[in-house]
């Protein structure tokens, strides 16, 4: 039996870990780019702009030409401020064989986590291009590649160990403990530090690392020109706080702040529009821009939008989702849906006691799904299916919806439709689906099934009588993830359903 090795809990075991990450590159990109290296009259502008459309790429280019400088102690000693000047200090020749080390993937196939935080990364390039770049034209190519690759330390981490990410949103954006804390009792170490130090280490551009350390050591200057950007209304109140501290003004128009504030506008929208935090980063983007909050908005949520369009069509959440609701809230998707309350679990009680109930008091199959039907939304789960198994035509057919679209009581699966589906109807089983495995199964469901039941969190279980499969069981909480009390009411549930089947196979014997 294999274990899990247990994750590094130090700044150096951290770094050894993470620095020569395997992360994957889209699968397309890959060989488009493997393609125009190949090709003699493909400038390094053109080869480049073709990388660009995988970041982890462009990450993975502009590491290996620091390393090779920092090895051979050759040029200004600078970190190549661009994807072009990386290309240019690599050659065709090394870059090819480096291409060749990157492992290739279909991005259904991708740590999800890992491809959400790589779109995070892509919106605050846009914001970062879209409100600054224009105004700062010379330094375009420091802020785009600084905005893209600030968050490249963190891909490391994920794309590595993807549940992080799920157990940090979960306790900090949905339980609301202090991220200090988590972070310490995750990684064993501050995620700030570790970012900085692995930027440090890969010789990433500058302002990466500045960015770093104003949100770590230098936090203090920050929060003063935060205290300052507050008083948003009164603009010339503004202007005579920032004279009366000439050392936090000079600060706060260097251009490397650019780059920490578009992440900070991109992370925080990413959770929510509303939230505390995201006004927090407009009204500082509005003190950097000298405009008003309400403008700053405006901009920054055009930003977004235009970030979607160049996305294009995603299963991830992109920010500007958020815009079409009210809330503009990713957070509220986070949240666990609620367990059962007193009530439902009484009524859960007494639809277990009439499955259980031997002789079987159900005359037809469909008298003994309702029940079944009924008793798993009383244990809490929001959305369920009841498919049984239709043996002359070897498919499975929908017998009981709740929380479905109408077309649901409509839906037949055939084994040969999904690998999932065939498994499930081998033998009594049970599939689990979340964020950390949900891109590992996702393109094996049948699309009609994930249509029903859009979300990362999903349970699937087949159960039968004497190993042979009659039904299968679909179900989850409008998308949330499930708590353990869920989970284990499911358990329960499914085993009554399947002694429930048991009695009434064995009916007038």
């Amino acid at each position: 039996m294999t274990t899990t090795p247990p994750l590094p809990r130090t700044l150096p075991a951290w770094i050894k870990a993470l620095d020569d990450a395997p992360l994957p590159a889209f699968a397309a990109v890959h060989e488009r780019v493997r393609l125009a290296l190949r090709d003699s009259s493909k400038s390094m502008r053109q080869i480049a702009e073709l990388i660009q459309d995988s970041p982890v790429l462009a990450l993975r280019f502009i590491q290996e030409a620091n390393r090779q400088e920092a090895n051979r102690g050759i040029g200004d000693g600078q970190p190549a401020e661009s994807l072009e000047v990386a290309l240019s200090r690599i050659g065709v020749q090394r870059a090819e064989a480096l291409l060749a080390r990157i492992p290739a993937m279909e991005a259904a196939d991708m740590p999800r986590p890992l491809r959400q935080l790589v779109l995070i990364s892509r919106h605050a390039s846009q914001q970062a291009n879209g409100l600054f770049a224009a105004r700062l034209a010379r330094l375009w190519q420091d802020i785009h590649w600084g905005s893209l690759l600030f968050l490249a330390p963190a891909w490391a981490l994920i794309g590595t160990y993807p549940h992080l990410l799920e157990s940090w949103e979960q306790r900090v954006l949905v339980k609301g403990e202090p991220a200090s804390r988590v972070e310490r009792e995750l990684l064993g170490v501050s995620l700030l530090e570790l970012c900085l130090r692995l930027a440090e280490h890969w010789r990433l551009p500058d302002w990466i690392a500045q960015g770093y350390r104003l949100l770590g050591a230098d936090r203090r200057r920050l929060i003063r020109a935060l205290h300052i950007a507050h008083d948003n209304e009164h603009p010339l109140h503004q202007q005579q706080m920032l004279d009366a501290d000439p050392e936090l003004r000079r600060w706060l128009t260097l251009p490397s702040n650019t780059i920490v504030l578009a992440n900070g506008l991109a992370l925080s929208a990413h959770h929510s529009w509303s939230g505390v935090h995201s006004l927090r980063w407009q009204r500082l983007a509005g003190l950097y821009l000298q405009v008003p909050l309400d403008e700053m908005q405006q901009m920054v949520h055009q930003q977004a939008v235009i970030s979607a369009r160049e996305f294009g069509p995603t299963d991830l959440w992109h920010p500007a989702q958020g815009l079409l609701w009210p809330t503009g809230s990713r957070f509220q998707t986070l949240r666990e849906a609620p367990t059962p309350s007193a009530a439902d679990l009484a009524e859960w009680r007494d639809q277990c006691r009439r499955l259980l109930g031997d002789p079987s008091p159900f005359s037809n199959i469909l008298q003994l799904t309702a029940t079944a039907s009924r008793a798993l939304t009383c244990a809490g789960l929001q959305r369920s299916l009841v498919m049984v198994v239709d043996r002359k035509q070897n498919r499975l057919v929908s017998q009981q919806g709740n929380g479905l679209p109408a077309d649901a009581a409509r839906l037949t699966l055939a084994p040969e439709q999904s690998q999932i589906v065939r498994r499930l109807l081998e033998k009594p089983a049970q599939l689990r689906l979340q964020s950390s495995n949900m891109a590992q199964f996702s393109a094996l469901l049948p699309g009609t099934l994930k249509k029903l039941f859009a979300g990362e969190h999903l349970l699937l279980r087949s159960l039968g009588v004497d190993g042979r499969v009659l039904m299968l069981i679909v179900a989850d909480q409008n998308g949330a993830p499930m708590s353990d009390t869920v989970l284990q009411t499911f358990v329960k549930t499914s085993q009554c359903i399947e002694r429930a089947l048991s009695n009434f196979s064995r009916r007038g014997g």
